[in-house]
């Protein structure tokens, strides 16, 4: 098929090979614009522009991808289909409706739960067993067209967002091509979604990457695992930012008692305070459990395991950290 493939970020690159490779004409690919980036504010190519460009593809960048200069560029090439991954843009309904087979949109989801911006994270800050990828018609609602084709991707008990993103990503570049092509031979049946099963999975933000150590430790070690890329789970240590960057959620007892005071062998002790410090890790009091920091990053420094990060820090039970 004629295809126009649209996506900005890495989730979208597999995809795009993936469509290449099954022979499908890719007559155009869309993009964000190019930004500045890093503290040299030297413009940087999206990683779906440099992989078009790489097999020699036309590339488009349209600021709003809904003006009519836009759109008329869209309807010159008499594309098949639209292929959506991960764009950042709201398509149109007469870009929706344009191409003969419509769009369809690679979503990193078992939808309808996980509308949104951010499947992937949501799903392990909300310590989901599985997830997976869904292809869907599009339509002028955020991520509620009917369901084409789906495929269930397990979570792991240690996956970070960074994982399962390169897990969904290459399970999206499978499944976009046999969506493909049994849209071109008319042997898919659309499946519409069930509203009462649907959530969203809303934007990320900074702030959500603030521990608020009277958590359960088992939600903080979800939450860290699903920002480890952006924003990055943080906390306060003798007034300047430490990122966690690996951890485990254990209950007291799996601590053992070696340096733990009697309030705290039995959890008593103030949710952020560090009850026992060994030579690689150290535990701290959450509102149920503690958690077992084994890797870190001070602020301005790189990221580090805590054995080398005690040389520097040497941190004492009984602090705090937190406000």
């Amino acid at each position: 098929m004629k295809v126009i493939f649209m996506g900005t970020p890495d989730f979208a690159v597999g995809a795009l090979e993936a469509v290449i490779q099954a022979g499908h004409e890719v007559a155009l690919v869309v993009t964000q614009p190019d930004k500045p980036k890093g503290r040299s504010k030297k413009m940087q190519m999206t990683p779906v522009k440099e992989c078009a460009l790489s097999h020699g593809i036309e590339v488009f960048q349209p600021l709003k991808i809904r003006e009519a200069e836009a759109v008329e560029r869209l309807r010159g090439y008499g594309a098949d289909i639209f292929v959506v991954a991960a764009f950042g843009q709201i398509l149109s309904e007469e870009i929706l409706s344009m191409p003969k087979y419509g769009c369809v949109n690679i979503h990193a989801s078992l939808l309808p739960k996980y509308r949104g911006a951010g499947p992937i994270q949501w799903a392990i800050i909300n310590g989901e067993k599985t997830t997976g990828v869904t292809i869907m018609q599009m339509d002028k609602g955020i991520d509620t067209g009917d369901m084409l084709l789906k495929a269930e991707v397990p979570v792991g008990e240690k996956e970070t967002g960074d994982s399962l993103h390169d897990k969904l990503a290459k399970t999206g570049a499978t499944l976009i091509v046999e969506a493909l092509s049994k849209i071109e031979s008319g042997s898919i049946t659309p499946v519409k979604q069930n509203e009462e099963e649907a959530c969203y999975a809303k934007m990320l933000n900074k702030s959500m990457g603030q521990i608020d150590w009277h958590t359960d430790a088992k939600e903080l070690d979800c939450l860290i695992r699903g920002l480890i890329s952006w924003p990055g789970a943080s906390t306060l240590y003798r007034g300047k930012t430490l990122k966690v960057w690996e951890e485990e959620a254990v209950a007291a007892d799996e601590a053992g008692n070696g340096g733990l005071a009697e309030t705290e062998k039995d959890g008593g002790a103030e949710p952020g305070t560090v009850v026992k410090v060994e030579k690689d890790a150290f535990y701290v009091q959450t509102g149920s459990g503690l958690l077992k920091i084994l890797s870190v990053q001070p602020e301005g420094k790189k990221r580090m395991a805590v054995k080398d990060f005690l040389l520097g820090y040497p941190v004492e039970a009984g602090e705090k950290l937190g406000n």
